[in-house]
């Protein structure tokens, strides 16, 4: 089964779920849609797609119009929400990053948040090459690396953009995992150290001891409308209104455990510290 099966199975889950609670049987529904009683049974069980159409039948027949936002956007986005990195990298590294300088472009609001490594957008790129390089051979991927750096380094222009905010959640741990060497990693600290105080970027370091009220996978928000989430094998993009303001909850108790600021300068110095000191 692939993921765009799971995602019309869970959709005709909502859905079935919706017609229960309204006391209606799948004959009355199809009645009352002008449907043959069988796509019912097909629908809430993946075999079919549902239409614009159907979805707002059954919003109507369940008396759950305050849910019809929320299901569209799944029905709108089961074709692409969950996209095996099989497909998003079968020609390479490249690609990927030409569509996050589309998508960062488009979005005002841009909010991060990652557990073990230094966003795209703040790498330096010797740092961003030693990130993308075991991902050529783990994925198995072509090996386009060079012009894979070379987009994310241009993806960074963003930045500087007056009309753009960034507000980016690092996890203390991402100050530590070494990607690369100890070189790669001291150039790195220093320029994300370079980066606090910029006009229009708010970096937040969260504190290896803080309270775990938040587990999450790193994930980015664009504006309030998409969040995409970076799994292992798949990357999943979110855009239901309800799922969205989950995301937006989330980010805001994990900014509020973040230091910012001389706080955060801390511990970047901290961690920079160690590894000069292994020279």
């Amino acid at each position: 089964m692939t993921g765009v099966d799971e995602a019309r199975e869970a959709l005709g889950a909502q859905l079935r779920e919706l017609r229960r609670r309204a006391g209606l049987s799948g004959r009355r529904l199809a009645e009352l849609s002008g449907w043959h009683e069988s796509k019912v049974s097909k629908i809430e069980y993946g075999r079919i797609k549902p239409s614009d159409a159907d979805i707002h039948a059954y919003c109507e027949h369940t008396d759950a119009s305050d849910q019809l936002a929320d299901l569209l956007a799944t029905l709108h986005n089961i074709d692409s929400a969950y996209l095996e990195w099989r497909r998003i990298l079968a020609t390479g590294m490249k690609r990927r990053q030409q569509k996050s300088v589309k998508l960062e472009a488009e979005a005002r609001n841009l909010r991060v948040y990652t557990t073990q490594v230094v966003p795209g957008l703040l790498q330096t790129a010797e740092y961003a090459e030693a990130l993308l390089r075991p991902h050529i051979e783990f994925y198995q991927i072509p090996d386009d690396l060079e012009e894979g750096v070379s987009k994310r380094m241009e993806r960074q222009r963003i930045l500087y953009q007056r009309d753009h905010l960034f507000h980016f959640l690092v996890s203390e741990q991402s100050l530590h995992t070494t990607v690369g060497n100890d070189d790669v990693m001291r150039g790195q600290l220093d320029r994300l150290g370079s980066i606090i105080g910029m006009p229009r970027i708010t970096i937040g370091i969260i504190p290896a001891t803080a309270e775990a009220l938040i587990v999450s996978t790193s994930f980015v928000m664009f504006d309030n409308r998409m969040v995409m989430v970076e799994g292992t094998a798949a990357e999943l993009t979110i855009t239901q209104p309800r799922e969205i303001a989950i995301y937006g909850r989330a980010f805001d108790i994990l900014a509020r455990q973040s230091v910012t600021g001389e706080a955060a300068r801390t511990l970047i110095n901290a961690a920079l510290d160690r590894r000069q000191s292994r020279k």
